[in-house]
């Protein structure tokens, strides 16, 4: 079964949702769909939690348990929450491309791996000349109308599916949400 990933490289959530992209990918294909967090947000009312103070203390320290959990890093950057519209487009320039993995493992593991500024391109470039990807080819395509057509219009989609933070995952046309929600969406996945 087919399993749809919404992510913003933004969210500490979707960060850990993608540590277990393995255990996902046992249950069906997964397909990773990059859409802006802040066109949500702005589209449904919503807000980030780190806005709320007592909330955003209360979601840094429920991440960092996940974390724990998983056995993987996570670090924020100076400055957290980061703007990633840079990192976003150039995902969406490689949507479906070879190197796309690549792309999204080595922009993770920089931004909560190592808490760098990964909307800098002086911080993302190497991070992604680390990976063997061109950074400069990337970035460049980032610019391109049509890629920021196309990270709109799955912002888009993705709203119009009921979307309203991520991670966001949609097994046929029910969604699951958060990384709290890995379990359900491999049960939902394997049961259809």
């Amino acid at each position: 079964m087919k399993i749809e990933f919404f992510f913003d490289f933004g969210s500490p959530a979707a960060y850990l949702a993608w540590t277990q992209l393995h255990r996902l990918e046992e249950a069906g294909e997964v397909t990773l769909r990059p859409f802006l967090l802040g066109g949500v947000f702005k589209a449904t009312g919503n807000a980030s939690p780190v806005m709320i103070p007592a909330k955003g203390k209360w979601m840094t320290e429920d991440m960092r348990r996940w974390a724990k959990r998983y056995g993987v890093p996570l670090r924020f950057a100076e400055g957290f929450p980061l703007n990633t519209i840079l990192p976003m487009r150039a995902a969406a320039a490689l949507e479906g491309d070879e190197r796309f993995p690549a792309y999204v493992k080595a922009v993770y593991e920089a931004m909560f791996g190592r808490g760098e500024n990964i909307s800098d391109p002086n911080v993302i470039s190497p991070a992604l000349e680390g990976a063997g990807l061109d950074s400069r080819a990337i970035l460049a395509m980032a610019e391109d109308q049509a890629v920021k057509d196309r990270l709109k219009a799955n912002t888009e989609e993705a709203v119009s599916r009921g979307a309203f933070g991520a991670p966001t995952f949609f097994v046929g046309d029910r969604m699951h949400f958060g990384n709290d929600r890995i379990d359900w969406v491999i049960e939902d996945a394997k049961g259809r």
